[in-house]
């Protein structure tokens, strides 16, 4: 077994193996799997769901001459593994490692990049026509998971697909559905006759021969096709891609490699758009992953034996969870408040709200256009809808944002979790964005905590405005600071100095003014006087602050967990321009005109410069007031948590 696991280095190698031995291989790309998101996380239950697809895709198909896409691409890992990139696996998700998703920088196999969901059906379309186009010979296959169905895009993409007839294969791993041993029976039966190339043959042979009988031929024709619809839609689940216009395939169940191997034979024959509907069970073959799948959807290292997650000792709250908690808190006295959130309802800490108030939570699944005009209609009728949504998905719903909230001025609170850097699931999920595409946006509100306690002031005073509002928090542990006794709201637009200076000012938002704060304290051993202001508001700024500090110290910083373009440093030489100031020096520090790429946070954040010894290196490098002596480190004094909570 495990010989002829360690002789695959290609899909050409697999192609040599034995198909009755793929059941052994797929136990070996399992252990893995297993053995390397125990160390690196990542998402475990969708991709041993897929493990025995992939294997059947790899051992019919072609790749990369026939082209695979994934999505949402987070049930890839079995198609890296046999794609060249075995030896590499460890690396998952690692800073300079592979990515957790496809990057068709990282290998010709990897034919386009997927981390938001219901994309691949449209882009599969997309190179199945430019493929008849140039008149070459291949298969486009779409392998789309039952969540990512939900997506809008995905029945744009199912319209048109069916509506130009071209070529096109989409795969649906249905980890939902749990069909009975009967039923799979009769499908594999079915998929035997409908799919083989004699049916094929003879069905279009009679088409021929019904349309030709002279004056009842085409009557008889649509009949024929009518009864066969008929049945069809008693016995196979798929009326409704038929009707998009694609042959359906399925039930299949999705663990049994020689029914996956002998119906993707079949399928691939086939003319036309081809739905085949392949049934898996999410964490397959791990006990733990099996039971809550939902918990190892997307896990941090875990022991392999027992299933437990490693945490940190005495790690702080997360933003997530404080976030979670206040909205149960503030709904518990407004019976306005209403949450929904975007298939996301663990991950943006809504769990516990959605048991408690059953009748005021809506997950509308991948849908986040629609999420935030549902939260519009809501707004209209006098109710206080938050919309949680990770700040990388909140783009997908930029239009519904403008149009259907701000336009409007409805009073509708957008928390966007996930701000900044988050780190090992790279560009397609860092929300380094959001401070620039949401800021200008008229009549919109937009906060970003220093810390945990004052995310709950700023979703209090969210919930108290009469008018669109948005608020970003980054992923992971808070600052660990102590939590008011009571909620206070936040007077808008004022921002807070947590240190005075003459010398010079750092302007931070969000989870960057602890850094700052620190860099500023090394900076005072050094007899050089920094003022740190936590910003609070991205919009509007603290106009009066900026400007008299300006003035005053003629040096002003800005750090930001945002790419530098239109973010919340920009904003702030908006203020100097408009106030005509313009004897000041001004350095921005944040992330720079490129995607930021996977890796740990911390890796990142030093790279980028955005952590107290980046500032600190910045200020040091950029203003004149420092001397040539090397700059104290600060690796002896980052504990600041309780100033920071100020």
């Amino acid at each position: 077994m495990a010989n002829s696991f360690e002789k695959i280095k290609t899909t050409k190698d697999l192609k040599k193996i034995k198909k009755e031995k793929l059941p052994l291989i797929a136990a070996e790309i399992r252990k893995l799997i297993i053995d390397a998101v125990s160390n690196t996380g990542g998402h475990l239950a969708s991709n041993l769901g897929a493990v025995e697809l992939t294997l059947a895709l790899h051992y019919v198909f072609d790749a990369p001459k026939d082209q695979i896409i994934w999505d949402v691409g987070h049930q890839s890992y079995t198609h890296k593994i046999l794609t060249e990139r075995k030896s590499r696996f460890h690396t998952l998700r690692q800073y300079k490692g592979i990515s957790g998703f496809p990057k068709i920088s990282e290998s010709e196999y990897d034919c386009f990049n997927t981390g938001h969901a219901g994309t691949s059906i449209s882009a599969a379309l997309g190179l199945a026509k430019a493929r008849d186009a140039k008149k070459e010979k291949h298969s486009v296959i779409a392998v789309i998971g039952d969540g990512s169905m939900t997506a809008g895009m995905a029945f744009e993409g199912l319209n048109q697909a069916g509506h130009l007839n071209s070529d096109l294969i989409v795969v649906l791993n249905d980890n939902e559905m749990s069909i009975s041993p009967n039923v799979g029976a009769l499908s594999s039966y079915l998929n035997k006759i409908l799919t083989g190339q004699l049916y094929t043959k003879i069905k279009g042979e009679i088409d021929i021969i019904l349309e030709h009988i002279p004056k009842i031929g085409k009557q008889m024709s649509w009949l024929a096709h009518r009864i066969e619809e008929a049945i069809k839609g008693i016995l196979i689940p798929g009326r409704i891609f038929e009707d998009l216009g694609f042959e359906y395939v399925g039930p299949i169940d999705g663990h049994n490699i020689d029914h996956l191997v002998s119906a993707f034979k079949s399928v691939k024959e086939l003319k036309g758009p081809i739905l085949m509907h392949v049934v898996t069970k999410k964490g397959k073959g791990y006990q733990p992953a099996e039971a809550k799948a939902d918990s190892f959807h997307g896990v941090s290292s875990f022991n392999i034996e027992t299933g437990a997650f490693l945490k940190k000792n005495n790690s702080p709250k997360p933003y997530t969870k404080v976030f979670g908690e206040t909205m149960i808190k503030l709904a518990q006295r407004d019976e306005r408040i209403i949450a929904i959130t975007a298939a996301m309802t663990d991950g943006t800490g809504l769990c516990d709200f959605a048991k408690q108030f059953p009748d005021r939570f809506y997950d509308v699944g991948i849908a986040e256009q629609h999420a935030v005009t549902f939260s519009a209609g809501l707004a209209l009728k006098g109710l206080k809808p938050v919309v949680a949504i990770y700040s990388t998905f909140m783009q997908r719903a930029y239009d519904q944002v403008l149009h259907d909230v701000c336009l409007m001025n409805l009073p509708v609170v957008f928390a966007m979790d996930r701000a900044g850097i988050v780190g090992e699931d790279g560009p397609t999920h860092n929300g380094v964005f959001d401070l620039s595409f949401m800021r200008n946006l008229p009549k919109l509100v937009f906060m970003a905590p220093k810390d945990e306690n004052e995310l709950r002031r700023m979703l209090k005073t969210a919930l108290e405005l009469n008018g669109p509002v948005a608020l970003r928090y980054p992923r992971g542990a808070g600052l660990g600071v102590d939590f008011d006794k009571t909620i206070r709201p936040l007077k808008i637009g004022k921002a807070e100095v947590l240190k005075d200076g003459d010398d010079l000012a750092i302007i931070a938002i969000g989870n960057m003014v602890s850094p700052s704060l620190e860099a500023a304290n090394v900076l005072s051993q050094k007899g050089i006087d920094a003022s740190v202001v936590n910003a609070r508001f991205i919009k509007p700024l603290d106009r009066n602050l900026i400007t008299k500090l300006a003035n005053k110290t003629k040096r002003i910083v800005t750090v930001e967990e945002n790419v530098l373009m239109g973010g919340f440093g920009s904003a702030v030489l908006e203020i100097l321009e408009e106030e005509g100031i313009d004897n000041v020096q001004l350095k921005r520090i944040g992330i720079p005109d490129e995607f930021v790429e996977h890796g740990s946070p911390k890796v990142l954040r030093e790279k980028y410069g955005l952590d107290a010894e980046g500032i600190l290196k910045t200020i040091h490098n950029y203003f004149d007031l420092i001397s040539s002596q090397p700059m104290p480190t600060t690796k002896n004094n980052l504990k600041h948590k309780k100033t920071v909570s100020l």
